[in-house]
């Protein structure tokens, strides 16, 4: 069964809110990373990647997340990332992500939020990597 792949822009508390759904692989990564460095040409430097309906992510997914917090770094901007916990919202396809980045021992590079609420909030506290993967 194939899965659209969709980037939504948003705005939310001072963040440019990227909603990415479907599979992040080889063939649609390169739209996210035009999206990313779109948003960072036009100024907004604090992105909110929003993984939640993801349901796939390869390397090259992994690959372009890493290449974000890079840019970001690069500008002072700041990435936040929503990947809600297994047991938070009972999304298996989030969890996926979760446990990609947990194996390839990248989930301690970014910051992520179980929710837009929360990773819009400048007060709130990241999420801990899973201990498990």
């Amino acid at each position: 069964m194939m899965v659209a792949f969709k980037v939504t822009d948003g705005e939310r508390g001072g963040w440019t809110v990227l909603q990415v759904s479907g599979e992040m692989d080889l063939v649609t990564s390169p739209e996210l990373r035009q999206r990313v460095h779109g948003a960072v040409a036009e100024g907004r430097h604090r992105i909110v990647l929003d993984l939640s309906e993801v349901v796939f992510c390869d390397s090259s997914g992994v690959g372009v997340l890493i290449a974000t917090r890079r840019l970001l770094r690069s500008c002072q901007g700041r990435l936040r990332l929503i990947l809600p916990a297994q047991g938070i919202a009972d999304n298996a396809h989030a969890h996926h992500v979760n446990r990609v980045l947990g194996a390839l021992g990248v989930r301690r590079l970014f910051d992520v939020y179980a929710d837009l609420a929360t990773a819009a909030d400048e007060a709130a506290v990241p999420l801990t990597a899973p201990t498990h993967v």
